[in-house]
């Protein structure tokens, strides 16, 4: 167990030759071990550490990811339910129409930042789905299969889309006229999600098509708000007296508590999180790079213009106090403010969840697969359980655990307090690990210059790179700020920081799980783990798995097998070309 130094190594060498299953090329680096990979996305080779799961040259999961899907999987993860339920509570915490409208710019920059490091890393690896799984994996090889456990646990443990679906129970409440109990909204939001999992698990491809019809609806719905936003302002709705009011004075009643800008900075992130969905489908899509750079681009400006615009129009009908009270039916309240408690308000209802159901669909199959590239990684028990794509053509292990674990974040919290503390819960670990995640680029960049390879499809500026860092320092410092009435009055009924805590619980147990799962089994079981590539049906998929070797075999095995698991051939000759060492089995 040990970092690797990123200075004073020797030059790295490379070796080539026939491998048992393709011609691989091996790269050393120090205790860095470079493997040559070629998938049928059209992306080209690349190199990667041979700790990371083997490529998969030809996706089971098809090439169904074409330049509109790109466009709406991202779309409908950010137009889910944050513009339609966390306007109220940034209004809330920020204090001012003003700042609120500051925040959502912010967004706006956060948004294009992440995006630009997501691109970058993804021209490193474009022929791996999984996004951030693959991104840590590789910036991050040692300690062997650290971070890939890390990242493993907390994925599947917090792997809930709990919060979507207690939005979209709330509107369909508001749509029957009815005040719920605490148990009929999660029954409801309970027996939504599973119709969503049921839908992505039936068929790939229509649901993916699914998600652009609906992607089509949000984009309408919110244009519909927006016009409707500029008909307010210009004078002609009769229930709005001054639809200037909250304009004035606009920053009246600015907060300059740490805590409160936090919070609602968690729920900007929140609120256009999505703009990086379609990277956990990238080796779905043909020629990814480009097709990535533009209609990624494209849906991310989308969204922002839309958002803003919803916002005035949110601003310019209800009033200020309302509004900040208004919480998860932020939406709800300005249409009725607007059309009064009628048809009209009904139908809009209807639209918002329409589009909470597409959320909750894109959701799944963004998470799907970073949770199936987990299982590829060999770090989870049932190896094929989380791989599989049968009998559907889809990955109903990882759907099947994100049922579950959603169900059980649907239950557990109490029904006041589930959307904010959910929200904020998986917010926090996420900011370490996309901490983790932008180091890791200049970690990245340093190795592949050092290797001597061309220059990314995409390389993201350093401006951009820095934002996003500073903005993921910035989630997880603030929340340790009390707020002004005390350790009980923050957004939900218990200690303002639970989330914050429950946090960095979740990830104090990934450690305790590698360091048990890598070192004290081992130990107590008298064998080391080692990988080896194992083909999971005929569709192309295959998978690292860690095996158990004796101690007694160790040696053997290490002799039989090169350090990605694949089986070496038997006689090996060595040539030396120029300072780069070459070596062919036969």
């Amino acid at each position: 167990m040990g970092f690797p130094k990123l200075w004073g190594r020797p030059a790295p060498t490379a070796s080539t030759g026939p491998d048992s299953a393709s011609d691989l090329q091996v790269v050393h680096d120090g205790d860095l071990t470079y493997t040559r990979a070629q998938a049928h996305n059209g992306s080209g080779v690349t190199y990667q550490e041979a700790v990371g799961a083997p490529v998969e040259s030809k996706s089971p999961l098809g090439y169904h990811v074409g330049w509109v899907t790109v466009i709406f999987l991202n779309v409908n993860q950010m137009i889910g339910t944050g513009i339609f339920s966390t306007p109220g509570t940034i209004l809330k915490r920020t204090g001012s129409v003003g700042l609120a409208l500051i925040y959502w710019v912010i967004g706006i920059f956060l948004a294009i930042a992440g995006f630009a490091v997501y691109l970058e890393l993804a021209s490193y690896f474009p022929n791996r789905s999984g996004s951030e799984v693959v991104y840590l994996e590789q910036a991050y090889p040692r300690p062997r299969h650290f971070f890939p456990i890390a990242f493993a646990f907390y994925s599947v443990v917090l792997s809930f889309s709990s919060s979507n679906a207690i939005v979209l129970s709330n509107y369909l409440w508001a749509l029957a006229h009815k005040t719920p109990t605490e148990w009929q909204v999660k029954g409801v939001a309970i027996a939504s999600y599973t119709i969503a999992v049921i839908c992505v698990i039936a068929h790939n491809k229509y649901s993916l098509w699914a998600t652009n019809i609906i992607g089509g609806v949000k984009i309408l719905t919110l244009i519909f708000i927006s016009i409707t936003g500029f008909v307010i302002l210009g004078g002609h709705v009769s229930r709005v007296a001054d639809p200037g009011a909250n304009f004035r004075n606009a920053f009246e009643g600015t907060t300059n508590n740490g805590n409160d800008l936090s919070i609602a900075l968690v729920n900007i992130i929140f609120a256009y999180s999505g703009y990086a969905n379609a990277f956990s489908v990238v080796n779905e899509i043909k020629n990814p790079i480009p097709t990535l750079k533009r209609n990624g681009a494209i849906s991310v400006a989308i969204v922002a213009i839309l958002y803003l615009l919803c916002n005035v129009a949110y601003f310019s009908a209800v009033p200020k106090e309302e509004f900040a009270k208004s919480k998860a039916t932020a939406a709800s309240v300005f249409f009725a403010a607007v059309f009064g408690p009628g048809r009209a308000q009904d139908a809009l209802n209807a639209l918002v969840l329409i589009s909470a159901f597409g959320n909750l669909l894109a959701v799944l199959i963004g998470q799907s697969r970073l949770i199936r590239e987990i299982g590829r990684q060999g770090v989870l028990p049932f190896t094929e359980f989380w791989v599989s794509t049968k009998p559907f053509g889809t990955p109903i292990g990882p759907y099947f655990i994100k049922w579950l674990v959603t169900i059980i974040f649907i239950v557990a919290p109490p029904a006041g307090d589930a959307f904010q503390f959910v929200v904020s819960l998986k917010t926090y670990p996420d900011g370490i690990f996309f901490v983790a995640m932008a180091i890791g680029l200049w970690i990245i960049r340093y190795r592949h210059k050092r290797l001597n390879r061309e220059r990314p499809a995409f390389k993201a500026w350093d401006i951009c790179l820095v934002f996003f860092l500073l903005v993921q320092i910035y989630t997880i410092a603030t929340p340790w700020i009390p707020p002004k009435g005390g350790p009980y009055a923050g957004e939900v009924s218990f200690w303002y920081a639970t989330y914050a805590v429950v946090g960095i619980a979740v990830i104090a147990l990934c450690g305790v799980y590698y360091v048990f799962w890598m070192y004290v089994l081992p130990k107590i079981g008298k064998y080391r783990l080692r990988p080896e590539i194992l083909s999971v049906g005929d569709e192309g998929a295959n998978t690292h798995r860690l095996v158990k070797v004796s101690l007694e075999e160790v040696d053997k095995w290490d002799n039989e097998h090169d350090e990605a698991g694949r089986l070496r051939r038997r006689t090996e000759y060595i040539t030396e070309v120029g300072s780069v060492e070459k070596s062919y089995s036969t």
